[in-house]
């Protein structure tokens, strides 16, 4: 599964993305497990488990609003935490 981080989720996690080698999982379960592989950020920077409570998910570009919806592994992941500007 390809994670990929935008904005302030890419500056917590440190990357701009990921690959993650699971089977079908939740989108819920797949944030638990990025915050937990990414629990530190650097200073000034939220962690990833606080933006990813704020932010808003693409699952091959398409919004996902519902964390019990189930991925496959060869699914694509955004993760877009709120912009400024416009």
């Amino acid at each position: 599964m390809l994670i990929r981080y935008f904005g302030a989720a890419k500056a917590a996690a440190g990357i701009e993305e990921e690959t993650l080698t699971a089977g079908s999982l939740q989108l819920g379960e797949l944030l638990e497990k990025l915050a937990a592989l990414h629990p530190d950020a650097p200073e000034g920077t939220p962690v990833l488990q606080t933006v990813i409570g704020r932010s808003t998910f693409l699952v091959n570009e398409v919004a996902a609003r519902d964390h019990s919806r189930l991925l496959a592994p060869e699914d694509t992941v955004d993760i877009l935490p709120p912009f400024a500007g416009g």
